[in-house]
């Protein structure tokens, strides 16, 4: 009886199952040019099944029951693809439509795979839903271009500052809590695990993360993801680095449902592309995934990378005409090697746990646990009551002596004993001469009390001791295959304990632990202790003691960021929301002589954040679109914005906002199998940013209040902290990237980008000094106040240009691509429109007020000698030749790769990259002696491309 029963509850069924498994889902595979790409392996992950493309690139799978499902597309010379889709009952056939692959020798490195729409029509379902991801499922044409061929050149698409921007792993944010940062030092060398993520180009909304104004990279580091089997890689380079050794390997998932990969990386150079920078990194990937069922995996990844890498300075255009656009002040000889003194090293590992649930056939939740830490350190020489041993002093130039109107004998034979040096590159004047800094420590006075010498130059190391733990949730849920809702939780605590630490005391026995600025330092008394809280003899520090300045950054972070995808006609909508709160805190563990709030935690700095992001795509028709980006939001303030003066005070930035951004762009979107075009124009508002600066300036004619109300004068030369508070900006321009297939072998490409980004309004500017811990002042209303900073008042900025990026940049290209794997390309650059950031100081009205009768202008000034001495300064343009090449091989079950590229392949060394106009002079009679001169003294300080370089690679699968 049982048996029968079962026998109709089968045959029962059937129907209903039979029902069900009648989908068929079905695509074409296509590479770069629209060629068939044939005999590649389509692999159902989760179900045991796979296909092979034929002929024409089709592939298809049949039967499938309803639910969530994910294909890796593989195949020789091209890249792995993954793509996801659902089958829902009411499909009888699926059409994916057309997926691109795109070949290794690319050169460029690309995202998800594209899903084009095969035909003119409206198209069903299948094709409306990928449109929204049109954007963002990959780099376009005009990014691609752009970060390829453009990016070595310091090129930044429409001037944003990256800190806007959202890099992820694992659904962690990468941004450091501080500066706002990515350390890409992390994780740097280990290429093929981190490469191709998921973007979202600029402002447009991605389903992973709210993200900024430069926007959202996402990489998931799925260990059964990767191509099975090993890969070994070897590159040489003139660059940073010189050599280049990887090894990967990739299990695969096993039939018990476990995935393993690892990798280890090398890089190194005696000695890069600049002079005496050297560079050595570890870098090693190890992921662990088990799958649990279909519908749940977990993945274990640990992530990490050990370095040391020599840093190259800036210099003024004398030094370079000198010297050449090589130079590198920052080394000198020691023993016969090279030793630089700005050294960076660390290790920051990360340990990241992630949970994959698909919850049912219409919903699935990610959650990621992380956990960084480790320690990074930053060289540099510090030196107590001793001359600045930089060979590019301003005293070791002949620009300063050159400058004397009357010079004595002795200034007159300076001018030639300078320029001999650097004329004649005497290495032990125009490189550091760490031999004289051993001497001069050596010959210091023996101190009883304390036990030794006193170090008058020592190396210091800048410590940043990480700890951040960051838990993350991606929640999705298909109300149809035309619409989702997208849910995303994080939180993120960070801590972190900053201070500087004595690396090597060269050869003395100690350093003080006092400011050599300090007017008065008697025995026994605090004044000029960088911490008040030691005796007299604490005072003394050895190797690996905490010197200057100690404190603890707290940052708790939590966003909430839902989203919904939808799709009705021939409109495609995307919209994305934003909710945040940031608690913010500082706790000094040095007490300094002169700021009273140093030392302790001090109240929390608060901030709430809200913002919307829209997406509305138009398909005008299956291969060209009309995309609509929008954005309005707001933006916690980093830590080192808000607390400006922070390795001394725990004094907040007066009036400190949230940065709020308003960003539209509209892009019309060609995407055919002949042509791909983006033509886009933007508009980027930014308001409320707080920028801070330190450094030594001359000139400062500040005051200060006595007891009885009278102006006193403050010293004059000391170290300043600026901070240039409330700027708001407006980058607009318009962006043009196009490739077309000329012939079926060979491809031409072209990118535009023309930018204007200037200040739209004069922000304030407030100084705090080294030589006052408090200023008394009268305010408005003529009562005295006692502040830990000076206001200098507002900067006339207000039309002036941004700089750090070119704002004007053409790229032409060819390509030619061989049916036989190999290929050769070269691309033509230029770029024009180029400034450095104006210093703030110099436009406030503090620059060109005669002190000795405040509010009244020196007798020289009036606006057309204003606008001459404080011209913008204007980087000259430049063009490039960039050539690359590859060719690749199947020898038998093996893969070998050869690919080279040469950029600036004529060597041009003309072209600064950036750099900052010097702010020593800050008054209008100095100021413009030195401008006059015809020896700039304190011209503007420049990095230059360094000129030609290479990269070649050799990669080998087995």
């Amino acid at each position: 009886m049982i048996k029968k029963l079962s026998l109709i509850s089968l045959f029962t069924l059937l129907p209903a199952s039979y029902y069900y498994a009648q989908t068929t889902v079905f695509a074409y595979l296509k590479d770069a040019d629209g060629k068939p790409v044939e005999q590649a392996s389509v692999d159902l992950k989760g179900a045991g099944n796979d296909a092979k493309a034929d002929k024409i690139g089709y592939f298809q799978f049949k039967d499938l029951m309803p639910g969530h499902y994910q294909i890796m597309v593989t195949k020789p010379n091209f890249e792995t693809k993954i793509f996801e889709f659902d089958v829902t009952s009411d499909e009888k056939r699926k059409d994916l439509g057309v997926i691109t692959l795109y070949s290794v020798l690319n050169g460029a490195d690309q995202g998800l795979a594209i899903v084009e729409d095969s035909g003119e029509s409206d198209g069903g379902g299948a094709q409306q839903t990928a449109t929204v991801g049109l954007l963002q499922s990959s780099q376009d044409v005009f990014n691609r271009i752009a970060s390829f061929d453009l990016g070595p050149y310091w090129f930044r698409p429409r001037g944003i500052d990256s800190r806007t921007g959202e890099n992820m792993i694992n659904g962690i944010s990468m941004a450091a809590a501080d500066n706002g940062d990515v350390d890409f030092s992390t994780w740097g060398g280990l290429n093929e695990i981190t490469r191709y993520p998921e973007i979202a180009v600029n402002h447009a909304p991605s389903e992973y993360a709210f993200g900024g104004t430069t926007g959202v990279f996402y990489k998931n580091t799925k260990a059964s993801e990767y191509r099975k089997g090993s890969q070994l890689t070897y590159s040489l380079t003139n660059r940073n680095y010189t050599n280049r050794l990887s090894y990967r390997f990739s299990s695969g998932m096993n039939k018990n449902g476990w995935a393993f990969t690892g990798m280890i990386a090398r890089r190194w150079a005696q000695e890069g592309i600049q002079d005496g920078t050297a560079y050595d990194a570890y870098s090693g990937y190890i992921g662990i995934e088990k799958k649990f069922s279909d519908s749940h995996t977990m993945t274990l990844n640990a992530i990490g990378s050990k370095y040391a890498r020599s840093s190259s300075s800036p210099s003024t255009q004398e030094v370079y005409d000198f010297r050449g656009v090589h130079y590198n002040s920052y080394w000198g000889w020691q023993n016969g090697d090279k030793r630089n003194e700005r050294v960076k090293r660390g290790f920051q590992p990360m340990i990241q746990l992630q949970d994959f649930w698909k919850i049912n056939k219409n919903s699935q939740l990610w959650t990621s646990v992380s956990y960084q830490f480790g320690k990074e350190y930053s060289s540099r020489l510090d030196w107590y009551r001793a001359n600045n041993p930089s060979p590019t002093y301003y005293r070791n130039l002949p620009s300063y002596w050159l400058n004397y109107t009357n010079p004595s004998p002795e200034q007159s034979a300076n001018i030639g004993i300078t320029r001999d040096w650097w004329t004649n590159d005497d290495q032990s004047h125009t490189q550091i001469n760490w031999d004289n800094l051993y001497n001069a420590n050596r010959n210091v006075e023996y101190n009883a009390l304390l036990g030794g010498r006193r170090a008058a130059y020592y190396l210091v190391d800048d410590v940043k001791d990480d700890k951040v733990w960051n838990v993350s949730t991606h929640y999705t849920y298909n109300f149809t295959d035309t619409s989702r809702f997208i849910l995303n939780l994080s939180y993120q605590n960070y801590r972190s304990e900053q201070y500087r630490e004595v690396n090597d005391l060269l050869g003395a026995d100690f350093a003080l632990n006092m400011d050599p600025f300090a007017s008065n330092t008697t025995a026994g008394s605090v004044w000029g202790k960088f911490n008040t809280r030691e005796s007299d003899t604490d005072v003394a520090k050895r190797e690996g003691d905490k010197i200057g300045y100690s404190y603890i950054f707290r940052r708790q972070e939590f966003k909430i960021n839902p989203a919904f995808k939808f799709s009705t006609g021939k409109f495609d909508v995307f919209i994305s929301g934003l909710f945040g709160y940031t608690t913010n805190s500082r706790e000094g563990l040095f007490q300094h002589y002169l700021y009273e709030s140093s030392y302790g935690k001090g109240a929390d700095q608060n901030f709430w954040n809200a913002g919307v992001k829209g997406q509305v795509t138009y398909k005008i028709n299956g291969r060209n679109f009309l995309v609509y980006n929008g954005a309005y939001f707001s933006q916690s303030p980093f830590l080192n914005d808000i607390y400006f003066n922070t390795r001394v005070s725990g004094v907040t930035t007066p009036g400190i906002k949230n940065v709020v951004v308003d960003a539209n762009d509209l892009s019309y979107v060609i995407s055919t199998p002949i042509v791909k075009l983006r033509l886009t124009g933007y508009l980027v508002n930014t308001q409320n940013e707080t920028s801070v600066q330190r450094y030594f300036a001359q000139g400062v004619k500040l005051t200060n209040l006595t007891e009885s109300g009278d102006q006193a004068p403050i010293q004059d030369g000391a170290f300043i902290t600026q901070v240039l508070a409330g700027a708001n900006k407006r980058n607009m321009g318009i962006e043009l990237g196009a490739q077309v297939k000329v012939t079926p072998t060979l491809t031409a490409s072209g990118l535009l980008s023309l930018g204007q980004y200037t200040y739209t309004n004069n922000p304030t500017v407030y100084f705090a000094s080294d030589a006052v811990g408090t200023f008394r002042e009268l305010d408005g209303n003529g009562n005295i106040v006692s502040r830990s900073y000076t206001n200098m008042g507002e900067a006339t900025l207000k039309n002036y240009k941004q700089g750090g990026t070119p704002q004007e940049a053409y790229t032409l290209g060819l390509r030619y691509s061989s049916p036989k794997y190999w290929w050769l390309g070269a691309t033509w650059n230029y770029f024009g429109h180029s400034f450095l950031d104006p210093s703030p100081v110099t436009r406030t009205d503090r620059f060109y007020t005669n002190p000795g009768t405040p509010g009244v202008p020196y007798d020289q000034v009036n606006d057309e000698e204003l606008a001459r001495v404080l011209t913008p300064t204007k980087l000259p343009s430049a063009f490039f030749f960039n050539v690359n090449a590859g060719k690749s091989w199947m020898i038998g079950k093996y893969y070998v790769l050869v690919s080279a590229s040469v950029n600036n392949i004529l060597n041009n060394r003309n072209y600064i990259t950036g750099g900052f106009e010097q702010t020593r002079n800050v008054n209008y009679i100095d100021y413009s002696k030195d401008y006059d001169s015809g020896n700039m003294v304190f011209a503007p300080k420049y990095w230059y491309n360094q000129g030609r370089s290479y990269f070649v690679n050799l990669q080998f699968r087995f």
